[in-house]
């Protein structure tokens, strides 16, 4: 199953909301099932089991004590508590700065239409969802609600992230501290979905790995979009002769002929993103590979679609 944009159409709209609606169009139709369908169900009591039903909700563990069959009783809550989180530090204008376009998106646009569609896929679900921006430290953080008006108040924050101009102020990925404090602030149980290029100046990626598994304390279900230009930022793909690099974050150059460093770089590259994803894989965080130059809808589809065969 494809997503067809019309890409004329679309750069008529001024309004985020009205783009992501399109969007949602677009792929809800393929998704027999809400991609999120028993997230929110919550343990509730034990009843005696029944000859002749389904074991797959039996409590082994009583049964272990009591030698009788027992059968877990849920209680599904009505909405769904979903936290989204932007990295909005000087890196995620990559690779075209203010001049980011559907054509030609910066990690930024990538990662905020990706969230707009997520809104609207929720607001139609009736889910509480809230949203949180981060660069050097933590920006804003709201509480998961689903009444439209704070429904219309999220997009706006998304639409005035998407105006802001990449200053002459470095912005440095502080991803650590926030996703502390997005941890402490997110009180109830919640999906926690994170845009980020994971690019943290923390000394040790440890502190960084610590910050995860903190979101995982609270029973939260975490999703990462680790979002990145696989061309250029993983593979250095460029033509063969001397560039100047310019850090976004530190502001630091670099004159090298990327050609000779690329396999270098390339192997140090995987190996990052390998330790990230085997620490998802253990703290039991959903790692998605985002390649902006994949277009978002494609990644997003492809991912809901995956999640709801789950269920």
């Amino acid at each position: 199953m494809t997503l067809q944009i019309d890409q004329n159409k679309l750069s008529r709209f001024s309004s985020l909301e009205l783009v992501a609606r399109q969007v949602v169009e677009g792929f809800i139709t393929g998704l027999h099932k809400s991609p999120f369908h028993g997230f929110s169900v919550e343990f509730a009591e034990h009843r005696l089991y029944n000859r002749g039903e389904s074991i797959r909700n039996i409590d082994w563990k009583l049964f272990g004590r009591t030698e009788k069959l027992f059968v877990k009783r849920f209680e599904e809550e009505t909405n769904l508590r979903c936290q989204i989180v932007i990295d909005h530090s000087s890196s995620m204008y990559f690779p075209h700065g203010s001049t980011q376009n559907f054509d030609h998106p910066s990690k930024l646009l990538f990662s905020v239409y990706a969230a707009a569609s997520l809104f609207e896929l929720m607001r139609r679900q009736r889910d509480a969802i809230g949203l949180s921006l981060f660069s050097n430290k933590l920006k804003l953080h709201t509480k998961n609600r689903s009444n439209p008006v704070h429904h219309k108040y999220l997009i706006a924050q998304l639409e005035q992230l998407l105006a802001n101009e990449l200053g002459s102020e470095a912005l440095q990925t502080s991803a650590t501290e926030a996703i502390h404090q997005i941890a402490e602030l997110t009180h109830k149980r919640s999906l926690v979905i994170l845009f980020s290029d994971m690019m943290d100046n923390s000394l040790e990626s440890s502190e960084l790995f610590s910050a995860l598994q903190h979101l995982r304390y609270n029973k939260h279900e975490v999703i990462l979009f680790h979002v990145f230009d696989a061309s250029k930022e993983a593979r250095l793909e460029y033509e063969n002769r001397p560039y100047k690099f310019v850090d976004m974050e530190t502001h630091q150059v670099l004159k090298i002929n990327p050609v000779m460093a690329q396999q270098a770089y390339r192997e140090s590259v995987e190996i990052k993103n390998k330790e990230l994803k085997i620490k998802c894989g253990q703290y039991n965080i959903d790692y998605i590979e985002a390649d902006i130059n994949q277009g978002f809808n494609h990644v997003l589809l492809s991912y809901l679609i995956k999640r709801s065969k789950l269920y």
